[in-house]
């Protein structure tokens, strides 16, 4: 009796901490932000270097940051609803596959919850009796199945407009990040890349550090990883228009 009701008290703190913990909304925040940050940042240094010996390199570069970051952030927010709707489809035609065979294959699905619970330590008697209770019950044999077999989540009706309207926002924010210190400092361009960079640097560290708070890890090291991967991605473009406004100038 004790273990059957620690089984079930953790299947329902699984649901509470789920409910609250919302990972769904922690990834899209931080898919948005750090994709639009390390994006507009590799634009924007890029544009620098290829337009700094022009008269008015700030204009060009504020025109092409402002023209990635919103196009960043339309493409980010579509892209998340897309993949958000397709994750839904999916799930839903899993769900009548898993049901179909339920009904066709009783006894194949049957031996598979006794699999699932047998990883959990249910034996002999006890394991039977969970057995049976379970597929007694079709929307709790169900959902088991889709969760413990397929691993497989719900998508709710309304997350993937949730998921663009959050990574949308948040893929302006980060691609801010890396523009403010020109709009700040004006038309010392170099001054600029330096600011930026630094700033950038920052505000990934602190996205890392926060995902890694939040969720699981050192938030130290998840915090390093995050800036040394997307400035890594950043000064990639920052050198292609380096090489290459190098050779027009030659």
């Amino acid at each position: 009796m004790a273990t059957r009701f620690a089984f079930w008290r953790k299947i329902e703190e699984d649901s509470l901490a789920e409910k609250h913990a919302q990972p769904g909304l922690l990834s899209d925040f931080i898919l948005g932000s750090q994709d639009g940050l390390v994006n507009v940042l590799g634009v924007i240094l890029g544009v620098a270097i290829a337009s700094y010996r022009y008269p008015n390199p700030i204009a060009i570069i504020l025109a092409g940051g402002l023209a990635a970051a919103f196009a960043e952030s339309i493409s980010m927010g579509a892209v998340a609803y897309t993949s958000t709707v397709a994750r839904r489809d999916h799930y839903a035609a899993e769900v009548e596959r898993e049901r179909q065979e339920m009904q066709d294959l009783p006894d194949l699905e049957r031996n598979e919850v006794r699999e699932i619970l047998e990883r959990w330590d249910f034996h002999g008697e006890e394991l039977e009796d969970m057995v049976a209770k379970i597929t007694s019950k079709p929307k709790a044999w169900l959902e088991l199945m889709m969760a413990h077999e397929l691993n497989l989540a719900p998508v709710g009706k309304t997350q993937a407009r949730k998921s663009a309207i959050l990574v949308g926002l948040a893929a302006i924010l980060g691609s801010l990040v890396p523009l403010i210190p020109f709009i700040v400092i004006g038309r010392d361009i170099l001054l600029g890349i330096a600011v930026s960079l630094v700033v950038s640097a920052i505000t990934l560290f602190l996205i890392g550090w926060w995902k890694a708070r939040t969720t699981v890890g050192r938030p130290t090291r998840s915090g390093v990883q995050m800036a040394i991967i997307g400035l890594a991605s950043a000064i990639a473009g920052f050198g292609i228009a380096f090489l290459v406004s190098g050779g027009i100038g030659a």
